[in-house]
């Protein structure tokens, strides 16, 4: 099976490519640099920016240390055939690909894709990695913060979908929480999910290249309603209540509300592999 990675440039999507690339046939990888936007900040701005860095250092070091964690083991993108883009809606990206003539395309830290990338058509479709269980909980910057942030750390977890033009609204191929005990640092957890993350990719690739006919492609709307965050929700009051939430952990993780409240997550079970070994 032919696959390209369309991808980040972070740190965690060249582990993530190494760790397809190890497993299966990848003829092409596009990296999207997702070089931002020259702003203009005033003093003030820059003065808030600034100090919510120093007050919620905890947090954005949580992330700092797993970019750097992830670069420690996995510095470069471990594939000859790579094209880099600073939009991964770039026009040159579609005839690239239709040209790699992939069974399968997986996508994973990029912005929302658009047309034309839908023209292309691989036999075996194009999947999308989502770190938060879909469909209740959907969006960015970073849904694992959100999860703790809004009280819900039941839904700390993964998804892998069929991509659509909706923001993370695609067919459901799986989803799994992410096992915790409580005792986790934020760093901790965030390294956890993501391992997850690559786990759960990797095995809903080997399940389409040996079972496709049995892959799973379930309705969002058939398991329920979820709630979208957007990057721009993400603010200083968003933050507190995360480090606020985080105290308690521990013993939330470890409660019968967590219990009772995971019991009533419908999650969708990848089926075996036919032709593992």
């Amino acid at each position: 099976m032919r696959v390209v990675i369309v991808c980040g440039n972070n740190s965690n999507q060249k582990a993530l490519a190494y760790k397809v690339s190890s497993n299966f046939n990848v003829v092409g990888i596009v990296v999207e640099s997702k070089k931002q936007k020259n702003k203009y900040f005033t003093f003030k701005d820059k003065f808030i920016r600034i100090w919510e860095r120093f007050k919620y250092f905890k947090i954005h070091n949580a992330w700092k240390n797993l970019m750097n964690h992830y670069q420690s083991i996995y510095p470069s993108f471990n594939n000859k055939n790579i094209k880099f883009v600073e939009n991964i809606n770039d026009k040159s990206v579609v005839p690239f690909i239709k040209h790699l003539e992939p069974d399968t395309i997986i996508v994973s830290g990029t912005r929302m894709i658009k047309a034309p990338f839908f023209e292309i058509k691989p036999k075996k479709g194009v999947l999308n990695l989502h770190t938060g269980i879909s469909p209740y909980i959907k969006g960015g910057p970073n849904c694992t913060n959100w999860c703790i942030s809004e009280n819900k750390f039941h839904f700390i977890g993964n998804t892998v979908m069929w991509i659509d033009e909706g923001i993370d609204t695609g067919n459901i191929i799986t989803t799994e929480q992410t096992p915790l005990r409580g005792n986790e640092s934020l760093f901790q957890i965030h390294l956890k999910v993501m391992d997850h993350a690559h786990d759960l990719y990797l095995r809903s690739i080997e399940v389409v290249r040996n079972n496709f006919e049995n892959c799973p492609s379930v309705c969002q709307k058939s398991i329920g309603k979820g709630k979208i965050y957007y990057t721009n929700m993400w603010r200083s009051s968003q933050k507190k209540l995360l480090l606020k939430n985080f105290k308690n952990f521990n013993d939330s993780m470890n409660s019968l509300k967590y219990i009772e409240r995971s019991s009533k997550l419908t999650l969708v079970k990848l089926p075996s592999n036919k032709n593992s070994k």
